[in-house]
């Protein structure tokens, strides 16, 4: 028997899905989809799995942009957008593709 934490977690499937269909995005606008759509989830949990899925080859980071802007924490943000890995089994789940789609149609 394995010990350990099984690699499994419907956390990072469900980000599978999300990023399926947003296709690439920076890790706070994947979890706020996220939050939107799913059982709520803490912050730290839901960054583990990027960092996670990213070993695991579930994705991969595309590119890192550098922001400007008047955050709590200074003047700039780093960040890290994300697209599917060679490892990633998305199902296509309607209800998430029919969500990004609202969310695409909302900013234009």
């Amino acid at each position: 028997m394995k010990r350990g934490r099984p690699a499994f977690s419907q956390v990072r499937l469900n980000m599978v899905e999300l990023l399926d269909a947003m296709g690439s995005a920076y890790g706070y606008e994947i979890a706020r989809a996220y939050l939107d759509l799913f059982p709520k989830v803490s912050m730290r949990l839901f960054y583990y799995h990027l960092k996670k899925g990213v070993e695991l080859g579930e994705f991969r980071v595309d590119k890192v942009k550098k922001a400007q802007g008047d955050y709590s924490w200074g003047t700039d943000v780093e960040r890290i957008y994300y697209t599917l890995g060679d490892h990633a089994q998305p199902q296509g789940v309607e209800r998430v593709r029919d969500y990004v789609k609202r969310l695409q149609h909302d900013k234009n």
